[in-house]
């Protein structure tokens, strides 16, 4: 069954998630660390790990080809990568094969960057022109999985 995996504890989309997992009756994955209010839908199941690390554990032994994963976490990004899904961060870019390792030089570089006090923040809030790419690229990754995976439908 092709299944949307969304990393939850700080997924500024989940609505935007809903409505596409909707239009489609792709089942979600809402994966998180603690409780979340979730949709009472039977498309939509709440999974909870608790522990450090344990949702992204969960999330990538799960997730795989043909399902689409949500996550700003570019460590978890790549481990989904390599079992084939397709990843897409919550303001709608796509992590690929060939810029995850950038992506991960990148992360380190600025996590060393914060440690050090050179920089300080985070990425900017999300804007309504960010979630409406994000619904936009999302719908575009879910008709290319059903293309692939569901034909004929």
């Amino acid at each position: 069954m092709l299944t949307i995996y969304v990393d939850a504890d700080a997924c500024p989309v989940k609505e935007e998630i809903y409505k596409v997992a909707r239009r489609y009756g792709m089942h979600v994955a809402v994966v998180a660390n603690a409780t979340l209010r979730v949709p009472a839908d039977s498309l939509i199941v709440l999974v909870v790990r608790p522990g450090f690390g344990a949702a992204d554990d969960w999330i990538a032994e799960q997730a795989g080809t043909g399902d689409v994963v949500v996550t700003a976490d570019i460590p978890l990004a790549a481990r989904c990568l390599a079992n084939k899904a397709r990843v897409l961060d919550p303001k709608g870019r796509a992590l690929t094969d060939n810029d995850i390792g950038s992506a991960l030089a990148i992360r380190d570089l600025m996590d060393e960057l914060r440690q050090s006090g050179t920089v300080t923040g985070g990425p900017a809030p999300m804007t309504p022109k960010d979630r409406s790419r994000f619904l936009s690229k999302l719908d575009e990754a879910v008709n290319a999985v059903r293309r692939i995976h569901l034909p004929g439908q």
